[in-house]
C-alpha cells in the first residue's frame, strides 16, 4: 500500500512538475470592415471554437479590422465576446498605420494593445508591432521593449516563455527586430507566434522559432479557417482548422530541445557602411528619447520642438541638445507641431489641441476637439490651420486659442500639413479627397477626387506643394498629380516614377521632388501643362514607401526613408551629394538649417543634427 502511495504521489509530482498538456486557438488577419464576408469568416470560427472540446483559451494576433475604425473594432469585439473561453488580444498594421484615433481606440475598446498572461508555467506576452499612422516597415517601439523586459526579469530566464506579435521578427518586415530578438535571446523564447502573411509559414528570428498562420479569411476557399496549438510536456503541435473539416497538423516544435543561444554575432544586422563611404558627414548630438516619435521636428528661436508616442511635447537646445523643458498631454501626438508669436501649437491623441508657451513648456491654452488630433499644423499669420479626427478641419487664433472658423463636410480623418496658398487652404483626408477651403473664412471652394477607388488610395499623408497656379500631389495608388488651384480640375497625372506620398519644392517653385518605390529621386518641372520630368537619381535606398518629404534649401534637397537613412542631392543636377545612415527606422521629414546642415527624428526615439564638414558647389 506504501509503495502504490508513493508511486501515485511520485506520479502527481511529475506532472506537476511538466504541466498537463493544453490546447489554445489563434485567430489572425481578420480583416473585418463593413464587407460581410469577414465578418461572417469570423463567427462561424467563434462557433466552431464554443463547439470544440480542449480550447483553453484563443489568442488574436492583430490585423482584426481592414481600415483601423472604431466601428469595425467593435464589430470584432462583438463577436469575440461570444467566446465561451478567454481571449488575449493584440494589434496590427491594420489598427496602427489607419487608425482614426491615432491608434487608441484599440486599446479603450479591448483594454490594451498588449497581453500578459501564464497558462500552465508558459508566459504568454504580445504586443504591438506597428508601424504607427506613418506608412513604413513594422516596429517595435521603444516602451514595448522595455515593457517586454521587465516581464521577462520578473519571470525568470529558465521558465517558457511564447511570444506573440503580427509582424514576423525578421529584416523586411519589422525594422528593429534585432533590439527584440537581443532583448530577449537570454530568456527560453520557445516561439513567437503571428500573422501577416495569410498563410502557414515557418521561419526562425535570429535562430528563435517563428510561427506564423493562416488568415482567418477564406481567400479563394469556400471556407475560412484558423489555427490550433496543442503543447505538450515535449512539443509545441500546429493544426490548421478549416471551418467545418477536421484539423490538420502542419508543424511542431520540441519544447526541450535549444534552438538558440545568448550569442547573436551569427546573425544580420543592419548595414552602415555608408557612414565610412561619405565620412565628411558627422552628428552633431543626438538624444536617444525613450519613446517612439512619429513627428518630425520642429525649429523655431534656436530650439527643436518634438512631439513623441508617450504625449510629451518636448523643448531641445538647437546648439546642444539639452533638454529644456517638456510639457504632457493626454495621449500620443503624431502631427507636426509649428510655433509662432511665442507658441508652440500641435493635436494629440487625447482630442485636444495646445498652445505651449515657447520658452517655459507652460500651457496657454488649449480646445478640445471631439475626436483624436492627428493633423500637422500649418500657422499663417497668426493663425493655425489643423484638422482631426472628427471630420473637422479648423482655424485658431495662435494667441488666444479662439476658433476662428471650422469647417465639417469631411469625409475622412485628417493627418496631413495643410497647404496656404492663394488665399486658400489645402489638404487631403482618408477619403479619397482633397479639399481647398477658403482661408479666412473656411468655406469649401472645391475638392478633388481623381477617381480614387479605395480609401488606402487617399493623398492623406502627403504634404500638398503648390506653383505656378498648381496644387501637386503623391498617392498611394503611385501617381503625381497636378490640380488647377483655382478650378480642383485635374491637369495632368502621371504614373510613370511610381512614387507614393512624397513631394517637395524647389526654392524657386519651378521644381517638384519627390521618392519613387526603388531606389531613386525624381525631379519634375512645375510649369506646363503635361508632366516633364528633369532628371532622376538612382540613391540604392531600396524599397521605399515612408511618407517623409523632400525639402529644399541653399540649393540642396534633403530626404529620408524608412530604414534611417538622410541623403542629400544638389537641386538642379540631382548629383548625391552624401548619405548616412542614423539607424534602422523610418527618419520622418527632415528640417534642413543650411546647405550642410540638418535636424532629423526617428521612430525609434531619435533627435538630432547632421552636418556635412565640407561642401563646395
Amino acid at each position: 500500500m506504501k509503495k502504490v502511495f508513493l508511486s501515485v504521489l511520485f506520479c502527481l509530482i511529475i506532472n506537476s512538475l511538466r504541466g498537463e498538456n493544453f490546447r489554445f486557438a489563434l485567430l489572425t488577419d481578420l480583416h473585418v470592415s463593413g464587407d460581410s464576408l469577414a465578418y461572417n469568416d469570423l463567427r462561424k470560427s467563434v462557433e466552431q471554437i464554443n463547439k470544440t472540446k480542449d480550447i483553453d483559451f484563443v489568442i488574436v494576433s492583430g490585423d482584426v479590422t481592414e481600415e483601423g475604425d472604431r466601428a469595425s473594432l467593435k464589430r470584432v469585439k462583438s463577436l469575440l465576446d461570444l467566446l465561451k473561453m478567454k481571449y488575449y488580444i493584440t494589434s496590427g498594421n491594420h489598427e496602427t498605420k489607419w487608425s482614426e484615433s491615432g491608434a487608441t481606440d484599440f486599446g479603450h475598446i479591448f483594454g490594451s494593445d498588449r497581453f500578459k498572461f501564464e497558462y500552465n508555467g508558459i508566459l504568454f506576452l504580445g504586443f504591438n508591432s506597428g508601424p504607427v499612422i506613418r506608412m513604413a516597415d513594422g516596429h517595435v517601439s521603444p516602451q514595448d521593449i522595455s515593457w517586454m523586459k521587465k516581464e521577462l526579469a520578473t519571470f525568470g530566464k529558465d521558465k517558457p516563455v511564447i511570444l506573440v506579435t503580427h509582424y514576423p521578427l525578421q529584416e523586411g518586415d519589422v525594422d528593429n527586430w534585432y533590439d527584440v530578438t537581443d532583448a530577449v535571446r537570454q530568456y527560453n523564447i520557445r516561439a513567437f507566434l503571428g500573422g501577416h502573411y495569410h498563410r502557414n509559414l515557418l521561419f526562425n528570428y535570429d535562430g528563435i522559432p517563428g510561427i506564423i498562420c493562416r488568415s482567418n479569411l477564406r481567400g479563394k476557399e469556400k471556407v475560412g479557417g484558423y489555427s490550433v496549438f496543442e503543447v505538450t510536456p515535449d512539443s509545441l503541435l500546429v493544426y490548421e482548422q478549416k471551418i467545418g473539416n477536421e484539423p490538420e497538423k502542419w508543424a511542431s516544435y520540441s519544447l526541450r530541445k535549444s534552438y538558440y543561444n545568448s550569442d547573436d554575432s551569427g546573425y544580420k544586422r543592419p548595414d552602415y557602411s555608408i557612414n565610412k563611404e561619405y565620412d565628411k558627414v558627422k552628428e552633431l548630438w543626438i538624444v536617444k528619447t525613450a519613446a517612439g516619435i512619429y513627428s518630425s521636428p520642429v525649429i523655431y528661436n534656436k530650439n527643436v520642438y518634438v512631439g513623441d508616442d508617450l504625449g510629451f511635447l518636448s523643448c531641445y537646445s538647437l546648439s546642444s541638445g539639452k533638454k529644456m523643458w517638456e510639457f504632457k498631454s493626454g495621449n500620443r501626438i503624431v502631427g507636426t507641431p509649428a510655433a509662432s508669436n511665442g507658441v508652440v501649437v500641435f493635436g494629440s491623441a487625447d482630442k485636444k489641441i495646445y498652445g505651449v508657451n515657447a520658452k517655459t513648456g507652460k500651457l496657454c491654452w488649449e480646445y478640445t476637439a471631439k475626436e483624436a488630433v492627428l493633423g500637422a499644423v500649418t500657422i499663417d499669420n497668426g493663425i493655425a490651420y489643423i484638422g482631426a479626427s472628427d471630420h473637422t478641419f479648423r482655424a485658431i487664433d495662435v494667441k488666444t486659442g479662439k476658433l476662428r472658423w471650422e469647417y465639417t463636410d469631411v469625409k475622412g480623418y485628417i493627418e496631413t500639413r495643410p497647404l496656404i496658398y492663394e488665399g486658400k487652404v489645402i489638404f487631403g483626408a482618408w477619403d479619397n479627397n482633397l479639399y481647398a477651403l477658403d482661408k479666412e473664412s473656411g468655406r469649401e471652394l472645391w475638392k478633388w477626387n481623381g477617381n480614387l477607388t479605395r480609401m488606402h488610395f487617399s493623398p492623406a499623408a502627403v504634404w500638398p506643394v503648390a506653383a505656378n497656379g498648381k496644387v501637386f500631389i503623391t498617392d498611394p495608388q503611385r501617381a503625381m498629380t497636378a490640380i488647377d488651384a483655382n478650378s480642383g480640375k485635374t491637369i495632368w497625372r502621371t504614373f510613370q516614377s511610381t512614387v507614393r506620398e512624397t513631394i517637395g519644392l524647389s526654392a524657386d517653385k519651378m521644381r517638384l521632388y519627390s521618392k519613387t518605390m526603388q531606389d531613386s529621386v525624381v525631379c519634375f518641372s512645375t510649369e506646363g501643362n503635361v508632366p516633364k520630368q528633369i532628371w532622376a537619381t538612382d540613391v540604392k535606398f531600396g524599397y521605399e514607401h515612408a511618407p517623409s518629404m523632400l525639402v529644399e534649401k541653399d540649393g540642396v534637397v534633403f530626404g529620408s526613408t524608412k530604414s534611417g537613412v538622410v541623403f542629400a542631392l544638389e537641386a538642379f543636377s540631382g548629383k548625391l551629394l552624401w548619405k548616412h545612415k542614423v539607424g534602422n527606422s523610418l527618419i520622418s521629414t527632415v528640417v534642413p538649417l543650411s546647405a550642410t546642415e540638418c535636424v532629423f527624428t526617428s521612430t525609434s526615439g531619435e533627435v538630432g543634427i547632421l552636418k556635412q564638414s565640407s561642401y563646395k558647389r
